[in-house]
């Protein structure tokens, strides 16, 4: 495996990390928090993040398609989220080609979803739940580990 698939492979895993963090008991109703007239909900932000792993997916493999997608419960929209995520992982784990520049993957889909990440989390402090700090550094982030089911923190604050 060529270095810069390690690295995408391990960001997957520190999206998943901080995914994971993101929208872990976020509570009843947060999932249509804010104003969808002026911005996105918190449930089309995670159908998005779905939409973008996909999409680095289909770039990856040479397809090139992008789908927005509407989004499902809040419940099913984490499975979906950490399912493209795994999927997205399990192609850049074999070995089949890139059909994408690494560097584009990255700027683009992977990017964009870390993002997103902080806009949940965003909106979660701003809803009343917040999403405790964390020192990422010392995190356990291991590639792979692209699931819901991710370490415990080590350094919360």
């Amino acid at each position: 495996m060529t270095d810069s698939r390690t690295l995408l492979r391990h960001t997957l895993a520190t999206l998943a990390y901080r995914g994971a963090k993101a929208i872990r008991n976020a509570g009843p109703g947060f999932a249509d928090y804010g104003s969808p007239e002026t911005s996105r909900t918190p449930a089309k932000i995670l159908a998005h993040m779905g939409d973008l792993m996909d999409w680095g997916l289909s770039m990856a493999d040479g397809r090139r398609e992008w789908h927005d997608s509407a989004p499902l419960s809040w419940e099913k929209e984490c499975e979906r989220f950490f399912t493209s995520l795994k999927q997205f992982d399990d192609y850049l784990a074999s070995e089949k080609p890139l059909q994408a520049p690494a560097e584009k993957l990255f700027q683009g889909p992977i990017a964009d979803a870390l993002t997103h990440v902080g806009q949940i989390a965003m909106l979660r402090r701003m809803a009343g739940v917040p999403v405790k700090g964390e020192n990422y550094y010392v995190a356990e982030v291991t590639v792979g580990r692209v699931g819901a089911d991710q370490a415990a923190p080590r350094k919360e604050f």
